[in-house]
């Protein structure tokens, strides 16, 4: 059994319970310690743990992450998930679980800007990093031993230290040999944790977990095996492929895998966005058409900052309604070329608007998009956002200017000022 202190690093015997050197009970142990290179980080109660590093008042406060009465819950910290509030619960039913919790709306530029820290961080140990949200990605650690001179275990320890000592907040790591063994590795032991799988017990460690721990089983899925007397792992694991595809079809294969821990999936050094998009939830319903255009000229204008900051534009413009019946309804529409500019989306989204709102229907939640991305030249000047759009361009460019210098507030277009439905 390997085992090292994840507080000073110190290599440890097999039989300490405390480290000898710092005698911390942080110990990580396990057969192949050393040998294990891919890795799943996560960041702990993320946005809420944020707010407390920039407000040392709430570190002992439930703090929730949401918006009004009527939003859900983005994130709850540990102190608030003991009253029993989730992620992407009602906010009327998390106030009602922890009527004494501090509530604060999302701060997205912020979060986005400590989840960029945190990967330029983990792109110090390698290249192989793939984000796949704002606060967690995988890691493929495999040949840097040699360029850091030492193990991806130790560099990965070293890490979750340096996040916390530069940035303030905590992370969780899984390692295993698989992306799969990793992402549930990471939520073994939270917060501040690490926790390790490793080949030769994964089938074991998998056996008496239900089928929801199986990556692609979401409630469904998981409803129709159920329906079949099929609710732990094990027994997909005693099952046969064919029969699983026979059933199942495609999916047939992916729980004949993943059950037994077989993942083929690589950790992607780049991952592209699929999808850029903002939306909000109001307060009370809404059935004027004049103001919800007003808020998706907002909403497309958002989507066009975080397009053009990232360098990408979409060639789907996509436009998402919930009405007060939860009733979620989605519409897209392809255009020619892609676009960054706020107009181009907002003028391509204002058409199924109107399709859809007849004054009589009521609606909780308005969102916009663009998908289909394609990347930019970082160097790309007006054209190179929309060839067919120089005169849009320039204006929004010099607005963004005018933004980036005094602030969002700084300047609006006509349509987008009180009182204005244009």
């Amino acid at each position: 059994m390997q085992t090292i202190c994840r507080d000073c690093l110190s290599s440890v015997a097999e039989a300490e319970t405390r480290c000898p050197q710092c005698h911390g009970p942080r110990l990580i142990s396990h057969p192949r310690l050393h040998e294990l290179s891919i890795a799943h980080l996560d960041c702990d109660s993320f946005y809420a743990a944020v707010e407390k590093r920039d407000n040392p008042d709430l570190a002992d406060k439930p703090v929730i992450i949401g918006g009004g009465t009527r939003g859900v819950v983005s994130t709850a910290c540990y102190v608030a998930r003991i009253h029993g509030v989730r992620s992407a619960m009602p906010m009327f039913k998390a106030l009602k679980a922890c009527p004494k919790a501090v509530v604060i709306r999302p701060d997205m530029a912020k979060y986005a800007k400590v989840g960029k820290q945190v990967r330029e961080l983990m792109k110090q140990l390698t290249p192989l990093v793939e984000p796949i949200s704002i606060d967690e990605a995988f890691m493929d650690l495999t040949g840097t031993e040699r360029l850091h001179g030492k193990s991806p275990v130790r560099a990965l320890c070293e890490l979750a230290l340096k996040i916390e000592d530069e940035i303030g907040i905590t992370v969780s790591i899984g390692l295993s040999h698989t992306k799969y063994l990793a992402k549930l590795a990471s939520d073994m032991d939270k917060p501040r944790g690490m926790f390790v799988i490793g080949p030769d017990e994964c089938v074991e460690f998998l056996r008496d977990r239900p089928v929801s721990f199986i990556w692609g089983v979401g409630a469904a899925m998981q409803k129709k095996l159920h329906k079949d007397g099929i609710r732990l792992i094990g027994q997909l694991q005693r099952m046969e492929k064919n029969d699983l595809m026979r059933q199942y079809g495609s999916l047939g294969s992916r729980l004949y895998h993943l059950s037994r821990g077989e993942d083929a999936r690589s950790v992607q050094g780049r991952s592209a966005s699929k999808s850029i998009s903002a939306e909000t939830t109001f307060n009370t319903d809404i059935t004027d058409y004049p103001e919800l255009e007003k808020i998706l000229w907002r909403l497309s204008e958002k989507v066009s900052r975080r397009a053009k900051k990232d360098h990408m534009a979409g060639t789907t413009v996509v436009l998402k309604l919930k009405t007060d019946h939860f009733k979620t309804r989605t519409r897209n529409t392809s255009l020619s070329d892609p676009t960054a500019l706020a107009t181009r989306i907002f003028d391509a989204a204002k058409p199924m608007l109107e399709r859809e709102v007849d004054g009589k229907t009521a609606f909780r939640l308005i969102g916009v998009g663009i998908s289909n991305l394609a990347e930019l030249d970082a160097d790309a000047e007006v054209g190179g956002l929309d060839q067919r759009a120089d005169a849009h361009a320039k204006v929004e460019l010099a607005m963004d200017k005018l933004r980036d210098k005094f602030g969002a507030a700084a300047v609006e277009k006509g349509r987008g000022l009180k009182g204005d439905s244009r």
